[in-house]
């Protein structure tokens, strides 16, 4: 067989293309953590610099939720069950993780808000979610969550009958941590 410059030519065309997937695939991640937390997407709550100007007189409890992923030896739970506010306020919130084991362990949060559709309106100006948490053996922390409810969700009629929200978050050891160190309960 002879070399024909056609056969090099798509050649480099499917590494380019295999390059640009691997690269699609790797970057897909944290592209859709971005996509949602500035549309609210799927329940994802939009991270915002400051609270609204606009208080409305509409009251809406926020209930709390924590969970742990399997590989998670932590303890966490909220600190408080729930908090009722008007929507545009600027609330607070702790949650409390306990690292029960004789190993510092590196965690990670994600956070959903249900019901979904209200998600594009639940706005976080400073949370602990995305950001890796090193906890010593036997540390105890008080992590804050701070919140608000965008007044826009009066506007919205398919979110009329929505008066509680539930914020939840889940907390797994860090992919760095899981392949150096062995934990579990």
């Amino acid at each position: 067989m002879t070399d024909n410059p056609k056969n090099g030519k798509v050649a480099y065309v499917l590494v380019g293309v295999v390059a640009g997937m691997l690269g699609l695939a790797y970057a897909s991640v944290p592209l859709y953590e971005i996509f949602c937390q500035v549309t609210g997407y799927g329940g994802t709550p939009k991270k915002i610099e400051a609270a609204f100007n606009k208080v409305i007189e509409r009251d809406v409890t926020v209930q709390f939720s924590a969970n742990l992923h399997r590989d998670m030896p932590w303890d966490f739970e909220p600190k408080q069950r729930e908090q009722t506010m008007k929507v545009g306020e600027q609330r607070i919130a702790y949650y409390e993780a306990y690292n029960p084991t004789d190993k510092p362990i590196t965690g990670l949060a994600v956070f959903n808000v249900t019901p979904h559709k209200a998600g594009s309106y639940f706005n976080k100006i400073d949370c602990f979610c995305f950001t890796e948490q090193t906890l010593q053996p036997g540390e105890r922390v008080d992590m804050p969550v701070v919140y608000t409810i965008d007044p826009e969700i009066d506007q919205d009629r398919n979110l009329d009958e929505v008066k509680e929200i539930t914020l939840s978050y889940t907390f797994f050891v860090s992919d760095d941590e899981q392949g150096s160190t062995s934990v579990g309960r």
